[in-house]
């Protein structure tokens, strides 16, 4: 099986670059810019093709991303501190964002025949993300079989769509993942914040795992907090 993996840089998707280089023919790492706040994610994406010995695209959509104003990944919006399941979170919606570029990475897939794109949504995602949730991913698996009807049979596969963050990492210990090379951080600093969301989240699934952290945190200590406040609140 020929694969493209979707692949941003952060711990999701560079786990997901290591399985398919295990479990398929890895033809490349397709990254994206589509305006977002910073591009570290996209170094740590070219660092994991180069180590897997694959080739790496940017795909500038910046004017499309121009579009898909509001959210404080892309606009001049406050990243807001917090469990990545809080309210709070859905500021950082890109609306449709998913759906764009798994378009996209299905064009390329069929242009170079391969069989699969491959994309790292999971199960902590569905709360927030609409194109993060099952429902999504067996539509656009459905749409896509329309659109190269004829032409290609290029298939969605998202292995972590049903699991946590945690089993993630478990995974990615059994692969051999360098997690110190991956970037997960919404602010971009010179270290992880350690308070964002997706910080939040990234230490979180790392001491459910029962895995050491390889991460430099700004605020190493801050998601015991939020995790704590996130459980008051559901209760």
């Amino acid at each position: 099986m020929k694969s493209i993996v979707i692949c941003s840089g952060g711990l999701d998707s560079v786990t997901l670059a290591y399985k398919m280089a295990a479990e398929s023919d890895l033809k490349r790492l397709i990254s994206f810019d589509y305006g977002q706040r910073h591009k570290k994610e996209t170094a740590y994406a070219a660092l994991c093709a180069q180590k897997l010995g694959v080739a790496h695209d940017i795909v500038d959509i910046t004017t499309i991303g121009a579009l898909l104003t509001g959210s404080a990944l892309t606009d001049d919006v406050a990243v807001p501190d917090g469990h990545y399941a809080e309210e709070t979170m859905r500021s950082t919606v890109v609306p449709n964002r998913n759906a764009i570029m798994l378009t996209i990475a299905f064009g390329a897939a069929a242009a170079q025949n391969c069989d699969c794109v491959a994309t790292a949504v999971h199960g902590g995602d569905h709360f927030i993300y609409p194109d993060c949730r099952p429902g999504f991913i067996d539509s656009f698996n459905a749409m896509q079989a329309q659109a190269l009807d004829g032409y290609a049979n290029v298939q969605l596969y998202a292995p972590f769509v049903h699991i946590p963050k945690e089993a993630i990492v478990s995974e990615g210990v059994k692969l051999n993942v360098p997690y110190e090379d991956t970037w997960s951080c919404y602010k971009g600093g010179e270290v992880h914040c350690g308070r964002c969301g997706t910080c939040v989240e990234r230490r979180e699934a790392f001491h459910l795992a029962g895995v050491e952290d390889p991460t430099e945190y700004a605020d190493p200590d801050f998601w015991i907090k939020a995790r704590a406040d996130y459980q008051a609140n559901k209760a």
